[in-house]
């Protein structure tokens, strides 16, 4: 079986990690970075602390508006496609470069496996919508990551090749968290107790690119009763910089690598944030989650009582972050740790069913 991984941006990295490692103890991979996550600190640190092989394939695609960036990699990922012959291409998630691999691996006829599928916000705003909706649609082989996830495929019309095999970062975290207690430093180089701070993410255009909301937030984080601390997306930074706001609470430092990041929200208050990714670590954590947002794909964490949607409202933020909600339990709404080698498990038998 030779497979295709494409990657891009953070999130797939560390979705990536095991299923890679897996699929070449059983198989053939060849690893393509798009480059649309390409800063040191978002990217190569990734690489490393996971363990995830050297890419064969780096487009350096880059930043640029939604066209070109993902025009630039339908170029590269089809060159690609072409010298390699994969037997399936396999794509994590909903970013551009998930959209521009199941664009090019479907117009050469080499079908797609889709980790994460079945996401829904069921808002089609969000340019993340977009992607994972078409990439679904013509996928061969959906992975998804709960029971509500197949649901949504279900009401779309679409049954076949659908499996739930859980949630890749689930594995990731509880593959990594004990080596983060070990190696992370980041609270001792910070000067944080656990428990003593906000910890806080912000990088959703909704959120940066309107200066109402991005006010509001950073408004509602300096009235907060403890330090928040903000690792900042380069372009978030970027941002901050256009406003008139003077930050007394906030602490805004660099990007962190995944060891650090996790210790961080361990050991955090609770998590303000508009990422996708990090309610689903928030809630494997148990660590409550505020999500600057109005909807979510991870509904799962909500209902259980672990988020909050509170959108861009100030006094919404303020509210939840300050109100001690922490539910006694935890579900397993996404899976039991063995989502990498059941995504491996589905890709195998469908190639060799093609065979």
């Amino acid at each position: 079986m030779k497979v295709l991984s494409i990657v891009g941006a953070r999130p797939q990295f560390i979705k990536c990690a095991l299923v890679s490692r897996r699929l070449r103890e059983v198989g053939q991979e060849i690893l393509l970075h798009t480059g649309q996550h390409y800063d040191e600190r978002m990217s190569a640190v990734f690489f490393e602390e996971l363990g995830i092989p050297e890419p064969e394939y780096n487009l350096g695609v880059g930043s640029g508006s939604h066209g070109k960036q993902t025009g630039e990699m339908l170029v590269g990922i089809e060159k690609a496609l072409l010298k390699e012959q994969p037997d399936v291409v396999l794509v994590y998630g909903d970013t551009n470069s998930t959209l521009a691999a199941a664009l090019a691996a479907a117009k050469l006829n080499i079908p797609v496996a889709h980790v994460e599928a079945g996401l829904r916000s069921f808002n089609r705003a969000m340019p993340e919508e977009i992607n994972r909706v078409a990439t679904d649609r013509i996928s061969d082989v959906l992975c998804c990551p709960s029971e509500r996830a197949v649901a949504h495929l279900k009401a779309e019309g679409i049954v076949e090749g659908v499996h739930n095999t859980g949630d890749v970062m689930y594995d990731a975290l509880l593959a990594n968290v004990e080596i983060a207690e070990r190696k992370s430093t980041a609270l001792s180089e910070l000067a944080l107790t656990p428990c003593g701070y906000y910890l806080a993410t912000v990088h959703r255009p909704r959120n940066t690119d309107n200066p109402e909301r991005l006010t509001a937030i950073l408004s509602a984080f300096e009235a907060l009763d403890a330090e928040v601390i903000f690792p900042v997306h380069p372009r978030t930074r970027k941002k901050i910089a256009e406003l008139s706001v003077r930050l007394t609470n906030t602490k805004m430092v660099e990007p962190v690598s995944y060891l650090d990041m996790l210790m961080l929200l361990k050991h955090a208050r609770k998590l303000l944030t508009d990422s996708g990714g990090m309610q689903k670590e928030a809630y494997f954590l148990e660590v409550p989650c505020v999500t600057m947002r109005e909807e979510t794909e991870w509904i799962e964490t909500v209902e259980e009582g672990w988020n909050r949607l509170v959108g861009a409202d100030r006094a919404r933020i303020i509210e939840a972050a300050s109100e001690g909600f922490v539910p006694k339990t935890r579900g397993n709404a996404y899976g039991d740790g063995r989502a990498h080698q059941k995504v491996v498990e589905v890709v195998f038998d469908f190639v060799e069913r093609l065979r």
